[in-house]
């Protein structure tokens, strides 16, 4: 199994209800936020479940979603046919985004389960499909230094803000003995110093800076704010 093929299929990942309706509604605010303008034409790019797409559509005047699982796509097909503003994107449809057409583009808690390879080849086609004044957003990147006791703890704070403090220790146990633990052991985590994930975008054709806050409750983690370089797009 590696982290596509685990998407793909069941995965609790949220300790209990409250868990996962405060967890999206909390990134959908914040990925609402960082859209530069009620006219934007957004992606969410490798967006998972996005239960409160909802919210983040009303923000822009159009939102994409992207994933490369099938049963996520076909879910957020059900999920969001009725909302005119949102439209769910297969790898084949992405591509064929016309080029320059996108405002704004969010990858939120997806580098760490990319290879160095797998996130440039993202990066050369968002950059493509991007304007060139348009916003490439990447938040909840994993810190060099950080730890799955780091994550643990900012769980807890989330627990004991939100009301699941208890739901989020039985959580933690459970999460111990789960294969998303087996996997993250055996395949790792991608990460990087902040030095090291601008310098990745710079290599890739885009000027880049850390945000003072990431998005989501994990504040140990890092968001990276990113622009086509015009001196790129030159060459």
């Amino acid at each position: 199994m590696d982290w596509k093929e685990y998407w793909n299929g069941p995965h609790p990942i949220y300790v209990n209800a409250r868990h996962r309706a405060l967890h999206f509604d909390r990134i959908a605010k914040d990925i609402a936020a960082l859209i530069p303008s009620p006219d934007a034409i957004a992606l969410d790019w490798g967006c998972g479940e996005a239960d409160a797409a909802d919210s983040v559509a009303r923000a822009c005047a159009k939102l994409y979603l992207f994933d490369t699982a099938d049963s996520v796509i076909a879910n957020l097909r059900q999920k969001f046919e009725k909302n005119p503003k949102i439209a769910v994107l297969d790898e084949a449809q992405l591509e064929a985004l016309p080029d320059h057409s996108l405002d704004f583009v969010i990858i939120n808690s997806v580098a760490q389960y990319l290879s160095h390879d797998q996130l440039d080849e993202a990066l050369d086609l968002l950059r493509e499909k991007l304007k060139p004044e348009g916003r490439l957003a990447i938040g909840d990147v994993i810190h060099a230094d950080d730890n799955a006791v780091a994550d643990t703890l900012a769980l807890f704070r989330f627990g004991l803000q939100g009301g699941f403090l208890v739901a989020a220790f039985v959580g933690v146990l459970r999460t111990i003995f789960s294969d998303y633990r087996k996997l993250r052991d055996k395949l790792g985590l991608t990460r990087y110093t902040p030095e090291e994930f601008i310098a990745r975008l710079k290599a890739r054709g885009f000027k880049a800076h850390r945000a003072e806050r990431n998005i989501g409750h994990n504040q140990g983690r890092m968001l990276f704010i990113a622009t086509p370089d015009p001196a790129y797009l030159a060459e």
